[in-house]
């Protein structure tokens, strides 16, 4: 294997690379994605489709593939002899998400021959402010394929990269708060359809305080109010609407182990597939995240928390997607389970029908807690339901429902927080 320094290039002699990245994790050290943009001659994509990377797996030429993260090692699989004569060059760059690339210690870009396994580049890489970094490129020259180290840092993040080939990209907007709804004399009790739920107050809006617990005086002085519990499993099965909660308690049965939320949609008519994606966020008490799981990673939490893998269309019976929560086996600090449903390509929920999410005994299949989404908004993102641990140590469901316009799991990260540190 050659090591290659800074702006150096050799030939690749290989049908097929595997390009590795990798670094040294640890607390404090941001998480890394590699990506992979197909430029013409011109230095530019010709479509969005030319961009691969964790929420666009695979080229629809199936020449270049994101083949996924494995710990602190995430893969890009190209298979030069299948690139079309349009294609000039491969850049190979990677986005760092939680700090710039200057906290990311031990950072390389390794070059393999896919079909011997024989490694052919090895390029270290060191930056400093920046989030996002082209590594490497491999291109043509005279009919032959080389890799050339680049290194080259943007403070602009993967989006600037982006933007530089020509992709379109469409900045998400800050998250607002939800908006607080007109007080109520006395809390509904219809919010669930067995009755005795609670309905959830609106999150704090960022750098507010939190609201006081259920039952704390509303001012200095003033009784403590006898709180209103949630709901319980006692009667069976239970449905919610928006912004109702049930403890996930059932009398004189053992507590919960573990779970399945199910998440599910169905085109709208006239569509003929929408490829949405599921994912859960942990948080622990005060709104930082601890963990996170969608269709590029599949386990976090030494496994307490596991996606079931990804729905390309939307089309058939039951769960298009699921995630498996083992509730005993979440870390302590764990306080929040926030879920989420986004559409990286920008469909909108009003081209999408009977989206649910509910949740499932792991052990026994039983239906527990069912919601079901019943209004839509154009918008490419919703934060549908939260797995709440209480103080108590025992677990609620809270019926969410919030649509916001973000297309990743990432950009809902904000707004869920605030979501998790409510009472």
């Amino acid at each position: 294997m050659t090591t290659i320094s800074k702006g150096a290039n050799l030939p690749i002699d290989a049908a097929a690379v595997r390009a590795e990245l990798s670094w040294t994790g640890g607390p404090g050290v941001p998480d890394v994605d590699a990506s992979a943009l197909l430029l013409q001659e011109s230095g530019r994509v010709r479509n969005d489709d030319d961009f691969v990377f964790y929420n666009q797996p695979r080229h629809p030429s199936g020449a270049v593939r994101h083949a996924g993260k494995s710990g602190t090692r995430d893969t890009l699989e190209v298979d030069l002899a299948a690139l079309g004569a349009d294609i000039d060059k491969v850049v190979l760059a990677a986005s760092a998400d939680g700090g710039p690339f200057g906290q990311v210690p031990g950072l390389r870009l390794v070059i393999t021959d896919a079909g011997s396994g024989v490694p052919l580049a090895d390029f270290a890489m060191t930056a400093g402010p920046e989030t996002a970094i082209v590594g490497g490129e491999l291109y043509r020259r005279n009919g032959q394929w080389k890799f050339r180290a680049v290194g080259q840092g943007y403070a602009s993040g993967l989006a600037g990269i982006a933007g530089d080939y020509g992709i379109s990209v469409a900045a998400e907007p800050p998250a607002a708060a939800p908006p607080t709804p007109p007080p109520a004399a006395a809390p509904p009790t219809t919010s669930l359809d067995l009755g005795g739920g609670t309905p959830l107050p609106p999150p704090p809006p960022p750098g507010a305080a939190p609201p006081p617990p259920p039952g704390a005086p509303a001012f200095p002085g003033a009784p403590a109010a006898a709180p209103a519990g949630p709901a319980t499993l006692d009667a069976g099965r239970v449905s919610l609407v928006k912004g109702a909660r049930v403890s996930l308690v059932k009398r004189g049965a053992p507590a919960l182990r573990q779970v399945t939320m199910g998440l599910g949609w169905d085109p709208a008519p006239g569509r003929r597939s929408v490829d949405l994606d599921a994912s859960a966020i942990a948080f622990d008490a005060s709104g930082s995240r601890v963990g996170m799981v969608w269709f590029t990673k599949l386990n976090d939490l030494k496994g307490a928390l596991r996606h079931g893998g990804d729905n390309l269309t939307g089309q058939g019976e039951g769960d298009d997607e699921q995630i498996h929560v083992d509730l005993d086996a979440l870390p302590p600090q764990v306080s929040a389970l926030v879920f989420t449903i986004t559409s990286f390509r920008g469909q909108k929920f009003t081209e999408v029908v009977n989206a649910f999410c509910r949740l499932v005994e792991a052990g026994s299949g039983q239906e527990l807690v069912r919601y079901n989404l019943s209004d839509s908004q154009p918008t490419s993102g919703v934060i549908i339901t939260m797995l709440k641990r209480m103080p108590d140590g025992t677990w609620e469901m809270r019926a969410i429902g919030d649509f916001q316009n973000a297309k990743t799991v990432k950009g809902l990260v904000d707004p869920a927080a605030r979501y998790a540190m409510m009472p």
